[in-house]
């Protein structure tokens, strides 16, 4: 929320497609920062998945936004949607997480990259379609497992520190 106060909501003018992109990037890196061990930028694994979880909620938020709704929006207007989509997503993860046995416990963080990817190409493909599916979850239940691997991977990242 500090960066919206910085910038406003400049990230409005992307499209849900190019915050899909943005997120890619992340995972990317990661994934490439994971098989090289190898990072000349410096910016950490951790503040990459602190992206995605961001680019994320930005996406949710822009999806639930009318077509018409302004570019720049109140601070407070967005910091109720962030903590919505956030609690929203949390309620999803330990529902799924109870139903699971926890087992991204003892999932390597790798996976949970690789997971994190494959929603990517998942959410791509249903963009590609202009949002229709047949029997697949939309894009918003994506980005929310999105959310929740990069969670449980800074979890697992910490952990091992």
């Amino acid at each position: 929320m500090q960066k919206a106060a910085d910038y406003g909501t400049a990230w409005r003018i992307l499209r849900t497609s190019s915050l899909t992109d943005q997120i890619f990037i992340k995972a990317n890196r990661i994934r490439t920062l994971e098989t090289t061990g190898e990072n000349k930028v410096g910016e950490s694994i951790e503040n990459e998945y602190v992206g995605i979880i961001n680019y994320c909620v930005m996406a949710l938020i822009q999806l639930e936004l009318p077509d018409d709704a302004p570019m720049e929006l109140p601070l407070d207007q967005v910091e109720k949607a962030y903590s919505h989509h956030l609690a929203t997503t949390k309620s999803l993860m330990e529902a799924k997480n109870h139903d699971y046995g926890e087992a991204w416990r003892d999932m390597r963080v790798s996976s949970l990259t690789d997971l994190i990817l494959m929603k990517l190409l998942r959410v791509k493909e249903i963009e590609d379609n202009e949002g229709h599916t047949i029997v697949s979850e939309g894009i918003d239940a994506n980005y929310q497992d999105m959310i929740n691997y990069a969670v449980f991977a800074m979890i697992k990242l910490t952990l091992e520190q």
